[in-house]
């Protein structure tokens, strides 16, 4: 469950308006790309967490393939990302519970007590996170496969009209309408809706049966991605033409699960997918803060963080990694609120950092898996290595296409400067540990 709470974040129903926007029906085709990296690079992490099932965070992996500064690197670049997703997260959250709050209650103090709420679950204990997460997870999973069953019958003849509506996928200036670029440039914000497949890694560690849970999030993870991805998304643009959600996109960002289900006539339709998006929204802020910790805690204990990071309660919850990654996520939270322009810099800065730790990731797998006894290979990475240069060079031609698009240009310069700063800290931190 944590894998399926995981891959199904707030991003899926809320920024899914802007994808359609920007790419048109294509956008479906944008999703097959990043389901397909994302894909590959699960692959290639289940490998090599079965065969070093105590590795701990993920990222670990770079660190055994790359050395220590690809390990430290792509570890604090991961732990920034999920602390400012958790403050996206909690100021989403904050923006939908408005309607049913007070107008005296700014969307921050809201913010700041969905963050604290979710920190004391993970405070608790693991099982804790994990049964919230559960009940996040089944609601979420739910509402996905009832529209997705609704929209169909729509798609294909249950509305007023009796015909198919498949029309809606090119009748408007064509599948494409924006051409094929902004289709390539698109994965980079969709990569930010999927990411979270890899937190079963995370998770792994704590459980029972880890290299189970590995083994089996890796082989369902396509089948996840088609259904709850490309399927529903792909019901959205037939059942609303594209043109109508790029006009409402301009008026007011909305789900556009909630347009569909409203041109179907349900009842009722904004206030369900409003709840819905909510518990969504703190399912992504549940998780965020649930991995920022443990890698966190993981980059301590191989030195990279402060040793005092590395203590573990009664309960074997790392603490006090869990307050500072909720603590420095608040600091975000209260940027927005007063700072917008810092906080709007720190997420850009996120946008293209999954990119660089999947690539990451996929150079360490091409060097660990030479090094893997063949008898550890319980789970194989397809066509290697060829599956990797291909991953390799689909990353990096998303790059050169944000390097050639106005407005993801900018994105990618915040990105590349955080990576320089992560770098730079890196050979500080070596120098204070050396002397």
């Amino acid at each position: 469950m944590i894998s399926i709470g995981g891959i199904i974040g707030g991003g899926l129903f809320v920024n899914s308006m802007v994808a359609i926007a920007n790419i048109g029906p294509a956008v479906v085709v944008s999703y097959l790309l990043t389901g397909a990296i994302v894909f590959l690079v699960m692959r290639m992490i289940g490998e090599m967490a079965m065969a070093y099932p105590d590795t701990g965070a993920f990222t670990e992996f770079a660190r055994m393939g790359l050395g220590n500064l690809a390990g430290f690197t792509s570890g604090w670049l991961y732990w920034y990302f999920w602390v400012v997703v958790v403050a996206f997260e909690a100021i989403v959250g904050a923006r939908i519970m408005a309607q049913w709050l007070p107008p005296e209650i700014p969307p921050w103090i809201t913010a700041t007590v969905l963050t604290v709420l979710l920190t004391g679950s993970n405070l608790l204990s693991t099982r804790s996170y994990g049964e919230f997460e559960f009940w996040f997870s089944s609601i979420k999973v739910a509402a996905i496969v009832i529209f997705i069953v609704i929209g169909l019958a729509y798609i294909f003849g249950w509305n007023p009209t009796g015909q198919s509506t498949l029309g809606n996928l090119v009748n408007y200036d064509g599948f494409a309408p924006m051409g094929w670029s902004p289709v390539l440039v698109g994965v980079v914000s969709l990569i930010f809706t999927l990411v979270g497949a890899e937190i079963a890694t995370v998770a792994a560690a704590e459980a029972r049966e880890g290299e189970k849970v590995i083994a089996n999030l890796t082989t369902t993870l396509v089948f996840r991605i088609l259904v709850f991805y490309v399927l529903s998304i792909a019901v959205i643009v037939a059942v609303v033409p594209w043109t109508e959600i790029a006009a409402q996109s301009k008026i007011q960002v909305m789900s556009p699960f909630t347009m569909a289900l409203d041109k179907v006539g349900i009842p009722g339709a904004v206030m369900a997918m409003d709840i819905i998006v909510l518990v969504a929204v703190l399912s992504c802020l549940n998780s965020g803060i649930y991995v920022a910790s443990r890698v966190m805690f993981t980059l301590a204990s191989k030195g990279d963080a402060p040793k005092s990071i590395v203590k573990l309660d009664s309960r074997g919850v790392p603490t006090r990694a869990i307050l500072v990654a909720a603590a420095l996520s608040l600091v975000c939270v209260v940027m927005d609120a007063f700072l917008k322009d810092w906080f709007s810099f720190l997420l850009n800065a996120s946008g293209a950092l999954m990119l660089f730790i999947y690539m990451t990731i996929v150079a360490a797998h091409l060097v660990l898996r030479k090094r893997i006894p063949p008898e550890k290979l319980q789970l194989k990475t397809w066509f290697y290595p060829w599956s990797g240069i291909i991953a390799l060079a689909a990353m990096g031609a998303v790059l050169v296409a944000m390097a050639f698009k106005d407005g993801s240009r900018n994105e990618l310069i915040a990105s590349t400067a955080c990576l320089l700063v992560f770098i730079a800290a890196y050979f500080v931190f070596r120098r204070k540990r050396t002397t």
